[in-house]
This record gives structure tokens, C-alpha cells and sequence, in this order.
């Protein structure tokens, strides 16, 4: 037993569903919000590793991306510009991920053909000398039965 009666417990019942819409709607705000954050951090991050590589008017359009995002996560409530200027930071920052890709495979590349030199040149080194004093001996196992 709550100590609650039957209308009181009734009467919260019925605020919680009046109120579980808003509730989602306070989510979903949150979870874009967050989605957005996150889409900064990720591009900032790249274009600092990998802006030096893009083109100067690709990199301002990405830069301005990141002011717009940001600027809404900070004063905006409305999930539904967030979430847009979230799509156009992505859309932006494709050129980016492609440089980042690029770099990925050349230093794949690069590793590969190190590795093939390596494997080519390994068969001409001479095996290491057969060590002739190796024993061959037969053992058995005696149990210390104290």
C-alpha cells in the first residue's frame, strides 16, 4: 500500500499521460541536440587533421557549417532546425571525409608495398644454423606417492 487513494493514484495516471508527449518531444530535442554536438566534434576534428588538404573555399563553407550548427544548438529549441543544420553540416563535410579517406588508403597503400619489399627480400636471407646438439630422450612420469 502507496498511502495513496484511488482518485490521487487516477489523477496521476492521467498527468502522465497528458504529459508524455511533451516528454517525447523534450527527448527528441535532446537526442538532436546531441547528434548535432557530436557532428561538431567530428568535423572540427578532421578539418584539424585534414583542412590543410581541402581547397580554401570548401574549408569556409565547412567553417560556416559549424557556426550555423553551433550557433543553433546554442539558442534554438526547435529540433527541426537543428536536425537540418545538422544534414547540411554532413553534406558540407563530404569533401572533407573524402580527403580523409584518400589519406587512409595511400597510407594503406604505402604500408602494403613496404610489406611486399619486405616479403620479397625475406626468401635471400640465409635460415638460422641447425643446432646439433639437441637430445632425443624418452621420459616417464613417476608420481611421489608420500
Amino acid at each position: 500500500n502507496s498511502g495513496l487513494n484511488e482518485a490521487e493514484i487516477e489523477k496521476m495516471v492521467k498527468d502522465a499521460e497528458a504529459n508524455a508527449a511533451d516528454d517525447k518531444k523534450k527527448v527528441e530535442l535532446v537526442q538532436a541536440k546531441n547528434q548535432g554536438e557530436a557532428m561538431v566534434h567530428s568535423v572540427q576534428k578532421s578539418l584539424g587533421e585534414f583542412g590543410d588538404k581541402l581547397e580554401a573555399d570548401e574549408k569556409a563553407k565547412i567553417e560556416a557549417a559549424i557556426k550555423d550548427l553551433e550557433e543553433a544548438l546554442k539558442d534554438s529549441e526547435d529540433k527541426d532546425a537543428i536536425e537540418a543544420k545538422t544534414e547540411a553540416l554532413m553534406k558540407t563535410s563530404q569533401k572533407l571525409g573524402e580527403k580523409v579517406y584518400e589519406q587512409a588508403q595511400a597510407a594503406q597503400a604505402a604500408q602494403g608495398a613496404a610489406a611486399g619489399a619486405d616479403a620479397q627480400e625475406a626468401p635471400k636471407a640465409k635460415p638460422a644454423p641447425a643446432d646439433d646438439n639437441v637430445v632425443d630422450a624418452e621420459f616417464k612420469e613417476v608420481k611421489d606417492t608420500k
